[in-house]
């Protein structure tokens, strides 16, 4: 499990990967808020429930992370930890957990607007492999 960022030219992008769908889903969020803030300044302190449909894994993907930036965007949380309770390929019900950003203890690092379709995948092999971009 884990994440690398990748660089893009005017955007920037996460290529994470788990054991299964919930562990690349999950280091796929871990990355996006790595590029927002320090993860190690972030405590569990709530939490907020997500749960989405999609035509496919790579929508889904999309509607995961658009709703993760939502919370940060409308409630200024950010999210440290990722739990799924359902995950299909087209449908996942998961809880984020976190708390709400301190800019003493949670410097900004990137103001990122949303995930994109450029090349977004989701790939099945020995484990998952997601890629996304984000617009900056």
């Amino acid at each position: 499990m884990g994440f690398e960022v990748i660089e893009h030219t005017a955007d920037i992008g996460i290529l994470a990967s788990g054991k299964g769908l919930e562990e690349a889903f999950a280091s796929a969020a871990l990355g996006l808020f790595s590029l927002i803030t320090e993860l190690d300044t972030v405590k569990e302190m709530t939490s907020r429930e997500l749960v989405a449909e999609a035509r496919d894994p790579e929508e889904l993907l999309l509607e995961w992370l658009n709703g993760l930036i939502y919370f940060f965007d409308v409630e200024n949380l950010l999210f440290c930890r990722f739990e799924f309770q359902e995950l299909l390929s087209t449908r996942f019900v998961a809880r984020a957990y976190g708390e709400k950003a301190d800019l003493a203890r949670h410097p900004i690092k990137l103001g990122v607007k949303a995930a994109t379709h450029h090349m977004l995948k989701v790939e099945k092999g020995n484990g998952y492999l997601v890629q996304v971009l984000f617009d900056i």
